[in-house]
């Protein structure tokens, strides 16, 4: 039976919610292997005047445990 671990990430950017959150998956797949899953949770923006300045997107992002690790 595979385990699956969650972590609540936010990614940011100054170009859409869909960069913020690609940007996350590929920051986080440089430190967590075998990623399964992500659930957005919540986008928000930063405004400046009458202009989104920032992006951001909270994810719910799954990775399964490797039993196999050594320890």
């Amino acid at each position: 039976m595979a385990t699956e671990k969650h972590l609540r990430l936010t990614g940011i950017s100054d170009v859409s919610w869909k960069d913020a959150i690609a940007k996350t998956i590929v920051e986080a797949s440089k430190s967590i292997d075998y990623l399964t899953s992500l659930t957005i949770l919540e986008q928000t923006a930063v405004i400046n005047g009458k202009k989104i300045v920032e992006y951001r997107a909270t994810i719910d992002l799954a990775f399964t445990i490797d039993k196999e690790r050594e320890e």
